[in-house]
């Protein structure tokens, strides 16, 4: 995991839910470009920000059981983060 001591967590105000697609990118040859929707930006206008830098840490559990443990242990060790679900889905 990511040290989540050195970097601000961005908080929303509300429940953010939103869908997308993901794209090819020709430049990159590769299938690595997430669009994200307004909604997100909306909530979130810094990532407008072009001067700003951002990153992310992505967790993807193999089943509710595992997703369900590091749930209780990021309440139980009191962070103040909260995950972002996303779900994988094949059109």
């Amino acid at each position: 995991m990511a040290n989540t001591q050195t970097k601000k967590t961005l908080v929303p105000r509300t429940k953010i839910s939103s869908e997308g697609k993901v794209h090819y990118s020709e430049s990159f040859q590769a299938w690595n470009t997430l669009m994200l929707k307004k909604e997100l930006f909306s909530e979130f206008p810094q990532l407008k920000e072009k001067r700003s830098k951002f990153s992310y840490e992505l967790v993807y559990h193999r089943n509710p059981k595992e997703f369900e443990k590091a749930a209780k242990k990021l309440v139980k060790e009191g962070k103040s983060i909260m995950p972002l679900m996303v779900w994988i889905y094949k059109d």
